[in-house]
């Protein structure tokens, strides 16, 4: 018995120091132990570089972003070298064709329509009649003058019989001096009064001479903008009655650079070719220039007179003339998009050290799609291409590089 409780004494005693084991210890007094110190100081690291990371990554997107925008705002250029080579003497030029005589047809007095004789692509000779206009309102008139005439006529012979009379019987002191002046002025009132009534009679009949209406010259009928019945109205209405066309010899008005201008002689020929001939040249004469530069395009207005017996070339067609002009020293050459047109002439642009140069040129000759540039550029030199309406000196720009196909 005595064993027996000892050993559950002893297990009691066991199981106190278990529970005591278990329960927590109490920190000293005076702080934290080192090893706490020692986790805080590395989790506070940890926040700092992650901070110090953030702020690094963030100031290097920001540059790369300005970095990136500060070349996006530097436009890039296509750019290229002029290379020396040498064009065809010969001036290719667009031009506009048109009849050598053309006129709207007006009516000259007011009324209606009768008839019309010619519709539009009609041949007409000088002289024939296209229409007919009825005119009642100015035949009336007419008759009113006509009676107004006779009236006046009328008047007329009796005022030179009463001066007549009052003349013979001044003679023998019948009458006064006084009434005979007096018929005398009578009789020339009455005369000026017939010839006005005259000259209305005259206008009148001009104007009914006007309700035929007939051809001014050879030619053919362009259009027709009338019918029979319409109200016409005289002098320059909105639309004309027809409009005619004289096409048996055509003019071409042709812009002739400027540098040409002094190449292209009056009384010299040139060629012409349309798209609806292909392979078939016609050969025209110089006829005239304007002998003015035009300041806006800088081109000298010139005429070509082509004679057009079959009516091939119509008027409106679009046609490119072509000049032969007098060979030239070689230049350099550029393809024509390299061309600025402004105000202070022709320029082209050019990259130096990163920045454009607008730089005036002179052409030489001009081949359409190629420019032979005499003065101005060296070859050497990187020329823009296609250059936009904003490009201006001092802009800074990215250039590419562009080989141009013609250059050896």
């Amino acid at each position: 018995m005595i064993n027996q409780q000892n050993a559950q004494e002893t297990h009691l005693d066991d199981d106190r120091l278990d529970a005591g084991a278990r329960l927590p210890i109490a920190p000293p007094k005076g702080g934290l132990p080192p090893i706490a110190w020692l986790g805080l100081f590395i989790i506070a690291a940890l926040i700092a570089a992650v901070v110090v990371l953030g702020i690094l990554w963030r100031a290097a997107a920001e540059k790369k972003l300005a970095d990136t925008a500060k070349a996006a705002s530097i436009p890039t250029v296509s750019v290229t070298h002029p290379y020396a080579a040498h064009l065809s003497p010969e001036l290719s030029l667009p031009g506009n064709a048109q009849a050598n005589v053309e006129t709207p047809i007006y009516s000259r007095t007011d009324g209606y329509l009768k008839s019309w004789y010619f519709d539009i692509g009609a041949r007409v000779k000088a002289g024939q009649l296209m229409a007919v206009i009825e005119t009642p309102e100015l035949d009336e008139q007419l008759q009113v003058a006509q009676a107004q005439l006779k009236s006046s006529q009328a008047n007329l012979d009796l005022a030179n019989i009463t001066s007549a009379r009052y003349q013979n019987l001044l003679k023998s002191n019948s009458v006064s001096k006084q009434e005979t002046d007096q018929a005398l002025s009578d009789a020339k009132a009455k005369l000026a009064a017939v010839e006005a009534s005259n000259a209305a009679v005259r206008r009148l009949q001009q104007l009914q001479s006007f309700e035929r209406v007939y051809a001014p010259f050879d030619g053919i009928v362009t259009e027709r903008n009338t019918d029979v019945g319409q109200l016409i109205q005289g002098g320059s209405s909105p639309h004309s009655l027809f409009h005619l066309a004289s096409i048996g010899t055509i003019r071409v008005f042709v812009p002739v650079p400027e540098a040409y201008s002094g190449a292209v002689r009056d009384g010299g020929t040139a060629g012409l070719t349309l798209d609806e001939y292909p392979g078939r040249e016609f050969i025209g004469r110089i006829a005239r220039n304007s002998n003015t530069i035009d300041p806006s395009s800088r081109t000298l207005n010139v005429e070509v007179d082509v004679a057009n017996p079959k009516a091939e070339i119509l008027p409106g067609a679009y046609v490119f003339v072509h000049f032969k002009v007098p060979d030239q020293i070689q230049g350099l050459t550029l393809p024509s998009n390299a061309l600025i047109f402004r105000s202070a002439g022709l320029q082209v642009g050019v990259v130096r050290n990163g920045r454009v140069v607008l730089v005036p040129v002179t052409i030489s000759n001009d081949s359409g799609a190629l420019i032979e540039i005499s003065s101005g550029l060296k070859a050497t030199d990187l020329v823009v291409l296609d250059p936009s309406d904003s490009l201006s000196t001092g802009q800074q720009v990215q250039v590419k590089e562009v080989k141009n196909s013609g250059a050896k």
